[in-house]
């Protein structure tokens, strides 16, 4: 991508954590993940193919090297190389339950470059469907040690996005989880998020689900 490795290892290439976060999660909560395996540098695989940001130029101050002159076939190698088959991972493994319940976990930096830190430990996003994310923010504010963000860090209405093709348009529940990036850097403590996660999620998808 042209970026120097510090910038490759920071919030602009990936969401630190959140794979480990994840897979933790599926152990507790025994259910499959789905985990990219390239950074959203190449191309976002949570953005909808006609997004803008897909291909980002420029991301928190820095300048993406790979991406300043990227045409439309650049894009259309990348999105049949690393996009579509994840998407398609996606689409078969919901294909596979007669009433799927989508989980997405990513994480957050604590600060942007000349911005306000950042006050929350966890944010929940959401488009129109809240069915899965009121009992589970409702449940999480229940821990007084937590600031839980709603639609922070930033809103959960992407149209296109990987949340609304797989759920909303579906009509399945569904969450959008958002954990700081500082606090999941480590295998310890993605597995403490997993493990402070896994009783909230397990509560909010019972009281959702009837």
């Amino acid at each position: 991508m042209g970026l120097s490795a510090n910038d490759m290892n920071r919030h602009i290439a990936y969401d630190v954590g959140a794979a480990g976060v994840s897979e933790h999660l599926g152990v507790l909560l025994d259910a499959p993940v789905i985990a990219s395996n390239f950074s959203r540098l190449v191309i976002d695989p949570n953005r909808g193919e006609d997004d803008p940001t897909l291909l980002m130029r420029l991301y928190d101050g820095s300048i993406i090297p790979a991406n300043r002159h990227a045409d439309d076939a650049e894009k259309l190698r990348r999105l049949d190389l690393c996009y579509r088959p994840y998407d398609r991972a996606i689409t078969q493994m919901v294909a596979k339950y007669k009433n799927p319940i989508l989980i997405a976990v990513h994480s957050f930096t604590p600060q942007l470059n000349g911005r306000p830190k950042r006050p929350w430990e966890i944010g929940v996003l959401f488009a129109d469907d809240k069915r899965l994310s009121t009992p589970f923010i409702a449940s999480l504010q229940g821990d007084i040690e937590l600031t839980v963000g709603i639609n922070e860090p930033y809103s959960g209405k992407y149209d296109g996005d990987t949340m609304d093709r797989h759920a909303m348009q579906a009509g399945h529940l569904h969450a959008l989880i958002e954990v700081r990036n500082d606090l999941i850097e480590t295998e310890s403590g993605q597995k403490e998020w997993a493990e402070r996660l896994a009783p909230h999620l397990t509560a909010a998808i019972e009281q959702a689900t009837t």
